[in-house]
């Protein structure tokens, strides 16, 4: 059984893994663990399946039932996964990001070609799949074509934000249209008017505009004027084209006004939810997905509602940062049993679940009808996340360098610069510098 409090923590918790990834390098505290699902087979041997992802985010006793085999799962931790991949001794699954994650690991000639499993599978229909999954796909060149070597198990275009009208009511300003985008200024704008500070410290925050890292973040809004933070081969990053540069203006200016979560000044809670939830945060940019927490607190759920994502020029795209799901390692021992816990997970009940439990938009198109409509405020998300769909876009991502490093960077030079007043200018400099120097060393290692 899959419950929407394991989908949420789950998703949260990979979050966590991946911040601290970016942050330290270095494994989480027990995250060596494994559990293992017993064996009621009565001494008969069975297939163990090894499945790497974040602790709760399936039932491990369910697949065991659904699937007739063992089931053992090892705790998600990015060192451990890399030292099992170089020694040919991987996972059989692996949970990971496919928006920042499958150029990478498909250009080191790690993950499954799934295009045979897709193809004989009744389960999980091409036609069915969301365009999401197509970040699952990597030519050598771009993401969205060639092979597809992953699925997702439920996404949210993340640039999207929830808003509380009764903040909105309180500063007497207009809600956001359900179709219109804002644009980054106007949103800016908009936070500025909704920050309460007490003895110059912010009592509420305005605005919440980190979503799922400022890397992703400035990407998108890169692209959404007309650019793109990448280079065409993708083994280089210029923070100083106009259109990145704007973006990283932005971004400093909002870090500079002090009116939400920054890398200069974190929110104390880790994250969102449970500053939105107590009163203290007018806007928070986590894309649909949030909306499983918000339904959890009639109160909140009451003032809350759903909007477009803001823009930063006029070529309007809507990305998905995340688009958590699973790939099949190239040297895992059991790949047919991987693809029946494929279709087990993300076509069985696993995913009927978490279609109705509004934790995220469902990798299946046969499941949108599941999303929930049930209260005021999921109507009002789902007819804005319908029309947002239109927008959906693909952002290739480099194949030569985590998506943590780069945020790393950022985490070691946004502060002080923040602090210091730094032109963006030199900013990006700086950005351009560390970042390049680590795709360089990451593309020497791709053959």
């Amino acid at each position: 059984m899959s419950l929407p409090a394991t989908g949420a923590l789950g998703r949260r918790h990979f979050l966590a893994a991946s911040a601290g990834a970016a942050l330290t390098a270095a494994a989480l505290p027990g995250c060596a663990a494994s559990v293992d699902g017993g064996d009621d087979s009565g001494g008969k041997s069975k297939t163990t399946l090894t499945v790497m992802a974040v602790e709760n985010e399936f039932d491990v006793k369910a697949a065991e039932k659904a699937l007739g085999m063992k089931v053992r799962l090892i705790v998600q931790d990015n060192s451990k996964l890399n030292a099992m991949l170089a020694a040919k001794t991987p996972p059989d699954v692996v949970a990971g990001w496919g928006a920042s994650e499958t150029s990478y690991f498909a250009a080191r000639r790690l993950m499954t070609d799934l295009d045979p499993y897709f193809a004989k599978s009744t389960a999980l229909k091409l036609s069915d799949l969301d365009p999401v999954n197509d970040v699952w796909r990597f030519d050598g060149t771009k993401q969205g074509t060639g092979p597809r070597y992953g699925m997702t198990k439920d996404y949210s275009q993340d640039q999207m934000f929830w808003y509380r009208t009764d903040m909105f009511d309180a500063a007497k300003l207009d809600y956001p249209s359900e179709t219109e985008p804002l644009s980054y200024d106007e949103w800016l704008d908009m936070g500025k008017r909704l920050v309460k500070r007490r003895l110059g410290k912010v009592r509420v925050y305005g605005l919440s505009a980190t979503g799922l890292g400022v890397f992703s973040q400035v990407m998108g809004m890169t692209a959404s004027a007309g650019g793109s933070l990448f280079a065409e081969d993708l083994a280089s990053v210029d923070f100083s084209s106009p259109e990145a540069l704007q973006a990283l203006k932005w971004h400093l200016q909002y870090a500079r006004a002090d009116i939400g979560p920054s890398v200069a000044n974190p929110n104390p809670d880790g994250w969102d939810w449970p500053t939105y939830q107590a009163g203290r945060m007018a806007m928070a940019c986590d894309g649909y997905w949030l909306g499983g927490s918000i339904g959890s607190d009639p109160k909140v759920a009451n003032v809350s509602r759903f909007a477009p994502a803001p823009q930063m020029g006029s070529h309007r795209i809507s990305p998905c940062f995340g688009a958590t799901g699973c790939w099949i390692p190239k040297d895992a021992k059991n790949k047919d049993e991987a693809w029946t816990f494929f279709e087990w997970y993300f076509g069985g009940k696993p995913a009927q679940d978490r279609a109705s439990s509004g934790w995220g938009i469902p990798a299946l198109k046969s499941l949108r009808p599941r999303m929930p409509q049930g209260k005021p405020f999921q109507k009002q998300a789902f007819e804005v996340q319908q029309h947002e769909l239109e927008h959906f876009s693909t952002l290739t991502f480099t194949p030569y360098v985590q998506r943590a490093a780069l945020d790393g960077v950022i985490n070691k030079v946004l502060p002080g610069a923040v602090k210091s007043g730094t032109s963006a200018g030199k900013v990006a400099d700086e950005l351009n510098s560390r970042m390049n120097e680590q795709i360089a060393k990451g593309k020497e290692l791709v053959r």
